[in-house]
């Protein structure tokens, strides 16, 4: 077992080391000599673990009780919502300021050295698509359907949210049209549904879901000028200001994810390095992103691992024991499952039953598995301290920040609505991509001009906000060309599985500012 190993022996992890990493992460960021860390941001869990997150005694001292702190310093929804109106108009006022908006020359110009030429747009192009007298039709891809519908969950709660802002005014009293599209994480059924919907009756934005699904319309959306706000996605790709400006993303960047688990490894496996690595990798844009940071990282740091294994498996598969085998015949110290979805709970069992979570030092998860009721609770016991890194959010499905105003706001409308609020991914939808799409549309709107797309995205390159669900000291913000990611924060979680949660380990990571944006070429940044 996980938690034995995790304990015990000379070999084995011992607990008070996990916090290390933290500091040698957060100094390979800042470095001495105050250079960017050669890292980019990307498909995290936000919002995913949906029971609590402990505290490790080994935490920071000065790192208290989240939720005790938060609680003790929670404030109404509306006082929230004046606090939200507040920094809404300090981007505004920031904007006007610095003079940013569309040129005579039709040159969109905003911060960070943000220029986007509006006459590389289609001929037949409009600023106002989408917008038909009081409604702002958005539409959102997502898979309904096949093994990953439940990630379906992260619109209905956004759907959700949109009803609630529709029914208190809506964006400058006009209503949010909500278009929900099933591609089944299909990139070719993507496609095939937004090229249907631009060219009939093209949206105000499409929002979008997956990596693989999300890179099929990216190249499009962008030559056709059309928003593709808050991905959701981790992939890299989707930090590309300068390439791709009409896409944002909204979490943690794989590439920085798998940085943090080869600093954890030369932090806490000195005395038994070098150690071979074995993961179980889904075979699509995803898992590969996932893939190659960490045989890049790993190349450059042979002294810490002698040898990287990863087996690929068919997104669609039902269960992954045939990969786990080979992984076991490949003898490797450490074990991590770089997939998603369904595949995450195949991971963890596959990993028990083959005997490789017996013979491995240690064991990750993706951040995009941390979903206790749906991935880790299955498991069992098998699933006693794995590690992950959780990409910095809450969830409403944690009870401990069930008195937060506005968690408590999201379940209570989730309810109203009937949705299970035990399933974190539906208040994930409402409270993470809900927010965002509307305080950035809610920006747009008071600029010169109002509500049109080159404001959504002046908006957007703008945003200096903190996020309600995200722990204090983690920003969300964007800078023009500069800083492509909105967040660039996170904490280590083990989990355990007596008590069904992540204990959360060290203190919170930040490092806004310093992910080096991706120049995406279809491959590879």
């Amino acid at each position: 077992m996980l938690s034995s190993m995790v304990s015990s022996g000379p070999t084995r992890i011992r607990l008070p080391l996990l916090a290390a990493v933290v500091a040698l992460f957060f100094a390979a960021c800042s470095g001495s000599n105050g250079e960017a860390p050669d890292v980019a941001e990307a498909d995290q869990g936000v919002g995913g673990a949906d029971t609590p997150v402990l505290e490790s005694d080994e935490a920071d001292p000065q790192d208290e009780d989240a939720a005790e702190v938060e609680t003790e310093a929670a404030v109404s929804l509306a006082a929230l919502e004046q606090q939200w109106a507040a920094a809404r108009a300090e981007v505004v006022e920031a904007i006007e300021f610095g003079g940013f908006g569309v040129d005579e020359d039709n040159v969109l110009r905003g911060p960070g050295g943000l220029e986007v030429d509006l006459d590389d747009c289609p001929a037949d192009w409009s600023d106002e698509a989408g917008i038909d007298g009081d409604l702002i039709r958005v539409a959102h891809t997502s898979p309904i359907t096949g093994n990953l519908f439940a990630y379906g969950h992260l619109g209905s709660g956004m759907q959700v949210y949109f009803d609630w802002v529709n029914d208190n005014g809506g964006i400058g009293g006009r209503q949010i049209q909500l278009s929900i599209l099933d591609d089944g994480y299909n990139g070719e059924q993507t496609a095939e549904v937004v090229e249907e919907l631009v060219e009939e009756d093209p949206p105000f934005l499409v929002t979008t879901l997956g990596s693989p699904t999300s890179l099929e319309v990216y190249g499009d959306l962008n030559d056709r000028c059309i928003p593709q706000p808050f991905v959701m996605s981790s992939h890299p790709a989707f930090g590309d200001p300068e390439g791709h400006p009409w896409t944002t993303g909204l979490q943690l960047s794989q590439t920085s994810e798998a940085v943090i688990w080869g600093n954890w490894m030369k932090e806490n496996l000195q005395g038994d390095l070098p150690v071979r690595v074995g993961a179980v990798v889904m075979d699509n844009e995803f898992g590969v992103v996932y893939e190659e940071a960490f045989a890049e990282w790993a190349d450059a740091n042979s002294d810490v691992v002698s040898e990287f294994v990863p087996v690929r498996h068919n997104p669609q598969a039902a269960d992954l024991g045939e990969e786990l085998t080979e992984l076991v015949d490949s003898d490797p110290d450490i074990y991590i499952a770089m997939t998603t979805g369904d595949p995450c709970l195949f991971a963890v069992q596959a990993a028990g039953s083959s005997g490789l979570l017996e013979q491995v030092d240690a064991a990750f998860t993706s951040s995009t598995c941390q979903q206790t009721s749906l991935y880790l609770a299955p498991a069992g016991e098998v699933a006693d301290g794995l590690l992950v890194v959780n990409g910095g959010g809450k969830s409403t499905a944690d009870p401990r920040f069930a008195d937060e105003p506005f968690i408590a706001f999201a379940n209570g409308e989730l309810v109203a609505a009937g949705l299970d609020t035990s399933i974190g991914f539906f208040g994930t939808g409402f409270t993470y991509y809900g927010w965002a799409h509307v305080e950035a549309m809610r920006i747009a709107d008071e600029l010169d001009g109002g509500l049109t797309r080159s404001n959504l995205l002046l908006a957007i390159r703008s945003l200096d906000l903190v996020h309600p669900m995200y722990f204090e000291g983690i920003r969300f913000s964007f800078n023009g060309n500069q800083d492509g990611f909105a967040i660039e924060g996170s904490q280590i979680s083990q989990f355990d599985a007596e008590a069904q949660a992540w204990r959360r380990l060290g203190p919170i990571i930040d490092v806004n500012g310093l992910s080096p944006s991706c120049a995406w070429t279809g491959q590879r940044c």
